[in-house]
């Protein structure tokens, strides 16, 4: 049995005037559904291109060349950084340099200093070396003499305790014989 359709205050109806499935599918209504879905979507369409799509080609354009702005500052910023990094491995080298000259003059400065210090030194050793010589003639003259008077002394005691008797020349010849050797 074949159900026939009629449409009742807009719905489409069967003979018994029950409402058959969607209303959006019925072949009576298609003609109007598809004007409004043209209306809608020429409407749609206007409201896109004359509004919607301008702004956001306008943001997508403002994007691009803040990107393309920041790119080219990084770019800027690389090289002055490359660049500032030259400099300061430059001024590293050059403080370096300076520094072994600094090290050099010091060094030059303290040996000039010693070697003057050093031939003060040597001078008042050298001083001090001839006093200490004529110091020690002096005592090894003095201690001569002394061992001449001591030996002249003993000899005479010597004799003069053996029961002899000698006058001090031939003590004197004899003590001057025997530290001549």
């Amino acid at each position: 049995m074949e159900t026939e359709t009629t449409q009742v205050a807009g719905v489409c109806v069967d003979a018994g005037g029950y409402a058959l499935g969607m209303p959006q599918l019925c072949a009576d209504w298609m003609p109007n559904q598809i004007f409004w879905l043209v209306i809608t979507l020429i409407a749609i369409f206007f409201v896109l291109s004359r509004i919607a799509l301008p702004r956001i080609g306008a943001v997508l354009a403002e994007r691009s060349g803040t990107i393309t702005n920041d790119i080219a500052a990084a770019e800027d910023f690389k090289n002055k950084a490359a660049a500032a990094e030259a400099a300061y491995e430059q001024a590293l080298a050059d403080a370096r340099t300076e520094a072994q000259a600094i090290i050099a003059k010091a060094k030059a400065e303290i040996q000039a200093e010693l070697d003057v210090e050093l031939a003060k030194a040597d001078a008042a050793i050298a001083a001090k070396t001839a006093e200490s010589e004529a110091a020690i003639a002096e005592i090894r003259d003095n201690s001569v003499k002394n061992i001449t008077a001591v030996a002249k002394d003993t000899a005479k005691e010597l004799v003069l305790a053996m029961g002899g008797s000698a006058d001090a020349k031939t003590i004197t010849a004899a003590v001057n014989a025997r530290m001549k050797g």
